[in-house]
Order: structure tokens, then sequence, then C-alpha cells
């Protein structure tokens, strides 16, 4: 089967590798129709995700049909059109328990797929641990309006869960990408007081002032001030940071007014510094880490009920022959790109 494989740091390239077998009783396989891009792959791309191992196949956002199960699968039968989670987990260790299954012990827990085992940007991937890892479909929600539900709307959806955040806040949001946009969708579904979005991105900016008019919209440079002055205790009371570049980390704390909530969804590539002497009096709570992908079937039932609609930010779509194109798109914020479906079933007719 053809997939895109992770060679080594700056190079992915579409390989031959034989179609994937069950390999234990919890294990299912999913035939792929579309899969995604993430930020997360180009970090893997760049070298600044360690633990991603040379060889495998890259991919962790994805939609499917079930082809084959393991023994021990009840969740989901072949035939069953399902997305896949960002991370599998046992549902039965400590961290699991709680919800957190971002940390899930077992060996293939947390971040596996498209990281340390082959992923989705294939024809077929083996998913371990399935019933957990793989959420049905309803009938009413196509694929492309699913694709994003394991992964970016996901961690959109925990960031928001996570906040805190009440009807009299004025929550900012710092990043209009693809995790930013996500995030937004799922914040505004806590009605609260004023939502502000901070993105450099004209083409980005543009999106949201078409889709989301009640959104405020303001570029980082003006951030600040713009967030003190719609403000009236000194920022706002909750900034999720969904960018990851060099200063937003930064900016996050800045804008936020004193005992407020910082939330950091972004996956730097470079360490970040906490300048506590700055921040002192400011009695800010942080809360960061990897997305707990756990409510994936509330995500597909606020999709079904018409509450969530991920499916305008799809702006571009490939077939699989074609991914090495999709990623340059994709990386260099091309033709105003925001993602892009990778249709694994489509051949390319060029």
């Amino acid at each position: 089967m053809l997939t895109y494989t992770y060679i080594s740091k700056g190079t992915f390239a579409l390989t031959e590798k034989p179609k994937p077998v069950i390999q234990h009783e919890r294990d299912a396989v999913v035939k792929v129709t579309l899969a995604s891009i993430c930020s997360s792959d180009l970090h893997i791309k760049h070298g600044s995700v360690p633990r991603a191992v040379e060889g495998i196949t890259v991919g962790h956002e994805m939609v499917g049909v079930v082809e084959e199960i393991g023994s021990a699968v009840t969740h989901v039968k072949p035939g069953d059109r399902v997305t896949v989670n960002v991370e599998t987990f046992c549902g039965e260790c400590f961290f699991c328990k709680r919800g957190y299954v971002n940390n899930c012990t077992d060996k293939n827990g947390g971040w596996a797929l498209g990281c340390r085992i082959d992923g989705g940007q294939a024809e077929y991937v083996r998913v371990p641990l399935a019933d957990t890892g793989l959420n049905k479909i309803p009938d009413s929600v196509t694929d492309r309006q699913a694709l994003f539900v394991g992964d970016v709307l996901a961690t959109g959806f925990w960031a928001a869960r996570i906040s805190e955040i009440s009807e009299e806040d004025t929550v900012l949001i710092i990043g209009a990408g693809p995790a930013g946009i996500c995030t937004l969708l799922c914040v505004m579904l806590k009605n609260p007081k004023q939502i502000i979005v901070c993105e450099t991105d004209e083409n980005r900016i543009r999106f949201i002032r078409e889709h989301y008019p009640e959104v405020l919209t303001v570029t980082p440079e003006k951030c600040l001030g713009f967030v003190k002055e719609r403000c009236k205790n000194g920022g706002a009371d909750v900034v999720i940071e969904a960018a990851g570049a060099d200063t937003t980390f930064r900016l996050a704390w800045e804008c936020a007014r004193p005992n407020g909530i910082v939330t950091v969804v972004a996956l730097y590539e470079s360490a970040q510094t906490l300048p506590l002497p700055e921040m002192y009096g400011k009695n800010l709570t942080f809360k960061t880490g990897g997305v707990d992908g756990c409510d994936c079937d509330e995500t597909l039932r606020l999709i079904a009920e018409g509450k969530i609609d991920t499916e305008p930010l799809i702006t571009h779509t490939y077939p699989l022959e074609r991914i090495g194109e999709a990623y340059r798109v994709f990386e260099n914020r091309e033709d105003g790109v925001i993602k892009i479906a990778v249709d694994c079933s489509m051949q390319d007719n060029r």
C-alpha cells in the first residue's frame, strides 16, 4: 500500500509498505478514506519531536472504515465508519480513569500513531486499543465533517473545557490556524461575553471575519493595548495560546488579567522562558500540555446537531499520490490554506 513516510530529519517521502495486520487482540485495521496534515507532522519533519521514529508512516488525523478487528474488540465492527483518535489509550490505568488519556501508561499510550508507530497518511492503518481509539461516525455526519474530531477539534474542545470559561469572561485566543479556529468554535459553545482572536496572517483574519463576524480580531503588535482597552480588569480573563510562535507565549501571559487563566495548547519548537520576577503578583494559573482526546463521542454529537461545523476549514483536497504537494502548500501557507483533506482512496487523474 502507499504511505507517506518519515525518512530522516527534513525528509518525508511516498513509499510502499505491506498492508497492516492485526497484531494484538485489541487492534483494528482501518481503511483510511480521508486524512489530514497537522502542524505536529511538520514538527516531526523539522526534527523537533525527539520521540518520533524514522521509518514510520506519518499522520494522526484521519477517518475511515473498519476493515478488521481483533478478538477482544467490542466497540466497533467491520464496516463501521469511524474517527481515529490522535491518542491511543487503555482506559484502565491511573491516568485514563481520571480522563488524562494523553498520559496513558500502556506501551502504545498517548501520541503513538504517526509518531512512534505507523500512522494514517496511508491507505490503511492499524489502530491499537481500538475500543477507546475509534469512535463511530453518526450516519448524518460526513467524513469531511468528522475529519478533525480525533485531533485538532479534540484539542480545541479540551482547551475550552479546561479553561474554566464563564459567560462573563473575555477570552483571548492567540493564533487562528486550525487549532486556534477549532478552539474558537468550542469556546463559542461556552457563550463568553467577548472573544478576541489575535493573528498575523491576513487570510486567516479574513476567514475569521467572514465566518464568525461577532469575534473581534487583532494583530500581535496591537494585541496588548487592544485587550486592555476592552477589559476593565487589566486583561483577558482567559487566554488560550494556540500559535506556538517565538513571541506568543510571552504575549499570552502579558494579556491575561491578574488571577487569570493561561491555557497553552501550542507545540513549540524551542524552549519558552517563564520570567517569574516580571510576573510576580499576577497570580496566574497556567494549564499546559497535550490534548486529552477523550470527548470524541460528544464532539461527534455536537456536529450531528449542527452546533460545531469544521468543514469550512478544509480549503484544499489532494489525493494521497500528491501529498508532497499538499505538504508544501500547508507548510508555506500558500493559496489561503487552512486545512487540507488528503483523499486516500482518490486516484490522481491529472
